[in-house]
């Protein structure tokens, strides 16, 4: 008999940066009856989860709701506001925005892919550091018939533990004087990362419910502004499941011109109330202290941090680099069998290089305790040569910088 209980005692710890882990509340939320998508109850549900949305993108202007991943959210925001041979800068920051980059060629939009020179051990320069907007500002002020529509980046890069300055992007598109959209994807970074969608001047953000949301896998989101809405009206890319105006339209009264996830729905008020209740700076600061400690750790072994600038740590996950000859992904298994640990493997061009630890979502300190146990006992039986504890470094970490309360967070 095929079974699928591949974890039968105790708690497995998922720590790869998303799927995270789904609380409790957010289970027993999602296990209500299914209702009338048309009915009443459903149109309030439909009308709090929206108006909640907007308060963790922090934005007063519409946002999309899709029944689909991240990946569709990614096509969503590319289908929306260009046409057949529009010209859009992206910036190579990891495997995600390769992927996104992939995407819009598929979709016949020409791209500029804008990347650092050079690698650092083997890796590229790009995949370990944020968007330099310089490069982004040379490129649009040497395009002066502006043909450029859009610039493309990534907030949090999930495959490699680097966040990027969004505001600075903003900034030099502005400086640029430049009417390219800015587009962002921040799939891993809403709910864990600091993200102002209307004080940064985004236009358009994509987002997922897997990562700080703590989500189930399968709902995604498109953040708007006013200027982006203005260009989806003349945009000439096809699209219908995808395309905004029967959204807006239909979701003034809390419905969707089409069949909405109402189970997930339900989970992302619960989501909502949880992350709002806390407060938005008290859920970044513990995700800026989760992610402090655990590289504690990293430093104590002796290992490389896949981030080589401190400035742009993620909040959200910790890329570990193996030392040469050590395979990443032979690591992750050996944890995975002996301590029920998952941790997420290297992506892409650092594919086993080096493997990632996630700190976000529905955690705490003696969860990444346990993940970070499990680490070194599996690096040394790995034969890694470690240079001191780092499960010490992390405790020293944690007792020494507890947790403040929101009433703290909030003066």
């Amino acid at each position: 008999m095929l079974t699928l209980d591949f974890h039968p005692t105790g708690r497995h710890f998922l720590q790869i940066p998303g799927p995270s882990p789904v609380p409790d509340r957010i289970l027993r939320a999602m296990s209500l009856p299914t209702i009338d998508h048309r009915g009443p109850e459903f149109g309030a549900l439909g009308r709090k989860v929206l108006a909640d949305i907007q308060k963790i993108f922090q934005t007063r202007h519409p946002v999309a709701i899709y029944p689909a991943s991240g990946t569709g959210a990614w096509e969503a925001a590319l289908t929306n506001v260009l046409s057949p041979g529009d010209r859009v800068v992206m910036y190579e920051t990891g495997h995600f925005a390769s992927l996104w980059h992939k995407m819009a060629s598929r979709l016949g939009v020409q791209t500029e892919f804008l990347a650092l020179p050079g690698s650092e051990h083997a890796v590229p320069a790009s995949w370990r550091r944020g968007v330099q907007a310089d490069l982004i500002e040379q490129r649009l002020t040497a395009d002066t018939q502006h043909q450029i529509k859009a610039v493309c980046v990534v907030h949090n890069e999930t495959s490699t533990g680097v966040t990027s300055d969004i505001a600075a992007v903003r900034r030099v598109i502005d400086a640029a004087k430049h009417p390219a959209l800015l587009m962002v994807d921040t799939i891993s970074g809403l709910a864990s990362a600091d993200y102002r969608h209307d004080e940064w001047g985004v236009d358009v953000a994509v987002s997922g419910s897997q990562k700080g949301l703590m989500l189930p896998p399968g709902m995604s989101f498109n953040a708007l502004s006013p200027k982006a809405i203005a260009a989806s009206k003349t945009a000439k890319l096809p699209k219908a499941f995808w395309a905004w105006d029967e959204i807006i339209e239909m979701n003034q009264g809390g419905y969707w011109p089409y069949t909405p996830n109402t189970n997930l729905l339900y989970g992302l008020s619960e989501a909502c109330d949880m992350l709002l209740g806390q407060g938005l700076d008290a859920v970044f600061a513990r995700h800026q202290r989760w992610g402090e400690g655990v590289r504690a750790a990293v430093r104590a072994w002796g290992l490389e941090i896949q981030c080589a600038d401190p400035a742009v740590y993620s909040p959200v996950l910790t890329g570990v680099i193996m030392p040469e000859g050590v395979d990443a992904d032979a690591v992750r298994k050996l944890i995975y069998e002996r301590f029920d640990c998952s941790l997420g493997t290297g992506l892409g061009k650092v594919k086993g290089r080096m493997f990632r630890i996630g700190h976000l979502g529905d955690c705490n300190d003696l969860t990444l305790m346990a993940a970070l146990s499990g680490c070194e006992m599996g690096l040394k039986l790995s034969g890694v040569r470690l240079s001191g504890s780092g499960v010490l470094a992390a405790m020293e970490y944690f007792a020494g910088q507890p947790m403040a309360a929101p009433s703290q967070l909030a003066q």
